[in-house]
């Protein structure tokens, strides 16, 4: 005979108020019903559970080793289903998250800290990389959703537009453009550029490659680190870095901070969020919910609904 969940939440209630009258009160049925569960319970088990006396209802010595057995059953029961309901709600679990910029500054780490602040049990797990690289994560599912620079050919699936960050470039100091409030584009052609291999280097390229008028702007240093040691080498005097606004929120030795205009002022890179509709990660669509709540003024999501 199967004992139900019931039946140990009954007997729990019985033994701590060492009367059946008063736990059937509490219980809200009627005292011979609970008296006719603690003995079919008994029945089942082949045990005697509660001594019955005038004086009250008082578990046996193996009674009280079937109810210290049952309040576990109940707490890990009630935790499990705990767990799973708030897993379902996306409350907790974990969500992988492509970043293309900086986090010391911006919109990116006040999403992610208004995301964190909102939804703490929620693991956060964040991958960098170059925007093919990104869309390729997402694709194969290895990432939950991805922050790309740019609009993205490639993709065919879910995006919404973000926000857009102003480009600034990283000069070592004492460098002659750090004697200027900003930069302008065709006074970075005959720099040494330090350009990333993740992230948005491509796009910086671009960039200057339109700007600049020709296919081959200045001397490009390709490096495959990431943005801190970046910095570290400008400040050591090896090269320019062109950077995100992001990037600007930390200090680093060496190294002075100027934006970057064109002709009608600054330059940014717009930010889209890409994710596959078919993701059924329930901690999704919650993260999904605060991004369009942070940008209402944007259109809601591209691709098939």
């Amino acid at each position: 005979m199967t004992v139900e969940l019931r039946d140990l939440r009954w007997a729990i209630v019985a033994a701590q108020h060492r009367s059946l009258r008063q736990a059937a009160e509490v219980l809200n049925i009627r005292q011979s019903t609970l008296s006719r569960c603690l003995r079919d319970l008994e029945h089942k088990l082949g045990a005697k559970l509660f001594e019955r006396t005038n004086g009250g209802t008082r578990p046996t010595i193996v009674g009280q080793e079937f109810l210290d057995a049952a309040r576990h059953i109940i707490e890990e029961t009630e935790s499990i289903t705990a767990r799973l309901k708030t897993r379902s709600r996306g409350e907790s679990g974990r969500l992988t998250i492509g970043v293309h910029a900086s986090l010391s500054a911006g919109n990116l780490r006040a999403t992610l800290v208004d995301h964190r602040r909102r939804f703490p049990d929620v693991e956060t797990h964040l991958v960098d990389g170059s925007s093919d690289h990104l869309i390729s994560d997402l694709a194969s599912s290895a990432i939950d959703v991805a922050f790309v620079a740019e609009d993205n050919p490639r993709w065919n699936d879910k995006s919404l537009s973000v926000w857009s960050e102003r480009i600034a470039v990283a000069l070592p100091e004492g460098h002659v453009l750090t004697s200027r409030d900003i930069v302008h584009w065709s006074e970075l052609k005959h720099e040494p550029l330090l350009l990333p291999q993740r992230g948005p280097g491509p796009e910086f390229l671009k960039l200057l490659v339109a700007r600049v008028g020709c296919s081959d702007p200045c001397r490009v240093l390709h490096h495959d680190v990431g943005l801190d040691r970046l910095l570290t080498l400008v400040g050591a005097g090896w090269g320019v870095l062109l950077a995100l606004e992001g990037a600007t929120g930390a200090a680093y030795p060496g190294v002075t901070f100027r934006e970057v205009h064109d002709s009608e002022g600054p330059t940014r890179l717009n930010f889209r969020a890409y994710w596959r509709q078919a993701n059924c990660n329930p901690s999704l669509q919650p993260f999904l919910d605060m991004l369009r709540e942070r940008y209402p003024d944007l259109p809601a999501a591209r691709g098939p609904d």
